[in-house]
């Protein structure tokens, strides 16, 4: 492992080249795996990845600071250039094509899927005539103009919105520029199954909508004929809405803890015509509330924010979950249907399947498992990165 390796070559250009202790299973080589990085290697670089031996085994995204040093692109000798995105792009692209194009009644889907579809740190989404990005590297965001291009010539859309959360800005050193998106309208109209939202694409969370529950939103509003429904952290309505308009739903009940969401909520129930109440409210205390007061609801959702952002944070958010489940299941009525899921990716659909189950023993319920599924087929999982099948919706049923 002494001495170092003989530089890699690019169309005789030298790369920069980070040498592994350890060959990752997935696509994230973290810090503790990377045994001699590249003087010359700069944050954001595009790295020829070498064994122990300093044979290359592949390219990607490098930053010295981050916890994830190599954010892999390619596991060949496959050079990492404008032509090789281009190429990740269109088929990106194509596979949505193929997907929902027919299906003239969405018009909002995901375009790119970061791991999902071989492009660590870049998740694009298309809102009708906008394509909203979010970044997670500062390797996707030094070349930001480029996938704008990109995409515009691949067939997607050529107005952009440019996202990033504040703690990978932090974490990545990079700074969204209000100059990186094009003017944008306070709202965007989408369609999904028939049903119409606004979008709000400037503070919205993540993106400003939740594609990955477009299929679970029309399967849920299908079991909802004649009922009660109540939909916890609703955010701008999704569920809730569908279930009104169509699965017929005799009552729905909508709450949430970000004012503007509700807000947006109540915008999009008119929008289509039904009538919902949505609440301003954080879900914990007004469950706890509603029990007291022996209010019952025959199906419920529950589609909470991530509870798990960090691996520091499972205890606390395996708590979160088992409390807000288990308080939900004390206002379901016998028979009622539970619609439960977990965006966070640290949380295992087995490891989530186990904290549903507790609650039910806590809440001296039964529980029924029905079925298990995960985001829309537009969110592509890659087998070898567990953390890309983020999205768990646990379908369950209390006797």
């Amino acid at each position: 492992m002494s001495g170092t390796p003989d530089p890699p070559y690019q169309a005789g250009v030298r790369e920069p080249w980070v040498r592994l202790r350890s060959v990752p299973s997935g696509p994230f080589v973290y810090r503790r795996m990377v045994a001699q990085p590249d003087p010359v290697a700069a944050a954001g670089d595009v790295v020829a990845v070498l064994d122990r031996g300093g044979r290359l085994i592949g390219r990607g995204f490098y930053h010295d600071r981050s916890q994830i040093s190599v954010r892999m692109l390619a596991w060949d000798e496959t050079p990492v250039d404008e032509r090789f995105f281009s190429r990740r792009i269109a088929a990106a692209l194509e596979w949505r094509k193929r997907l929902l194009g027919a299906d003239l009644s969405t018009n909002a889907c995901r375009l790119v899927h970061a791991e999902g579809d071989g492009l660590s740190g870049l998740i694009v989404e298309r809102y009708g005539d906008f394509a909203a990005f979010e970044i997670f590297s500062l390797g996707v965001y030094r070349r930001l103009e480029m996938f704008k291009r990109l995409l515009a010539e691949c067939g997607g859309p050529s107005r952009f919105v440019v996202r990033a959360d504040r703690r990978v800005e932090q974490m990545e050193g990079f700074t969204v520029d209000r100059g990186d998106s094009d003017p944008v309208p306070e709202t965007v109209e989408v369609r999904e199954h028939g049903v119409r939202y606004r979008v709000d694409l400037r503070a919205g969370h993540k993106t400003g909508f939740f594609c990955d529950q477009r299929d679970n939103r029309r399967r849920l509003a299908g079991l909802c004929a004649g009922a009660r429904v109540l939909d916890v952290c609703c955010y701008t309505g999704g569920f809730g809405i569908c279930a009104a308009l169509l699965g017929q739903a005799a009552a729905v009940t909508g709450i949430d803890l970000d004012e503007q969401a509700v807000a947006l909520a109540r915008r999009n129930a008119k929008l289509n015509q039904v009538h919902a109440r949505h609440v301003h409210a954080d879900a914990f205390g007004w469950l706890r509330q509603a029990r007291e007061s022996g209010r019952r609801w025959d199906v419920i959702v529950l589609d909470p924010p991530k509870f798990v952002p960090t691996r520091d944070e499972i205890d606390e958010g395996t708590r979160k979950y088992a409390d807000l489940n288990a308080m939900a299941m004390s206002v379901l009525e016998p028979g009622g249907l539970l619609l439960t899921c977990s965006c966070s990716g640290l949380v295992g659909r087995e490891h989530f399947t186990e904290i549903v189950a507790a609650a039910a023993r806590r809440a001296r319920r039964p529980l029924q498992i029905l079925d298990r599924s995960g985001a829309a087929p537009d969110h592509p999982i890659m087998a070898d990165c567990p953390e890309s099948e983020y999205l768990k919706a646990l379908w369950t049923r209390l006797p």
